[in-house]
């Protein structure tokens, strides 16, 4: 299984096993941090951190401080498919990290960046920018 990137331009493909996934608030410019596992049913998100609250960011219930910011397990089962806003707005796009290189995706405003989980993610990329976009707090 490979993680299928569609931002813009080719559909990137990556064999890798999960990626970090990291954006600024767009008006508190506080980081959000997500560790994102990629499974044959989907993209499951494992684990988040936030460094600390604003403007609609407050951290989830059962969240616990550390030196670097509020960590939480979010309560999500696997995602057939992830879209990210990009919106253009937030100064930077998001950061998505994987296999010791990252790639700074959605920074300019266009249509949302597609994460999905294929086999051959050429194949799988036909129906590109169909679903909702997730917004960056």
């Amino acid at each position: 299984m490979s993680l299928c990137i569609a931002a813009g331009g080719p559909v990137l493909a990556l064999a890798v096993g999960g990626f970090t996934l990291s954006w600024n608030h767009s008006v508190e410019h506080i980081t959000w941090w997500e560790r994102w596992e990629v499974t044959g049913t989907g993209l499951r998100p494992v684990e988040a951190r936030v460094i600390g609250p604003g403007a609609g960011m407050e951290a989830p219930e059962g969240a616990t401080r550390h030196a670097d910011g509020w960590h939480y397990r979010p309560d999500l089962p696997p995602q057939p498919e992830v879209f990210l806003a990009a919106s253009g707005a937030t100064g930077a796009g998001w950061t998505l990290c994987a296999a010791g290189a990252c790639h700074e995706i959605g920074a300019t405003e266009g249509a949302p960046v597609h994460l999905w989980v294929a086999l051959d993610c050429m194949a799988a990329g036909a129906g590109i920018g169909t679903g909702p976009a997730r917004q960056s707090p």
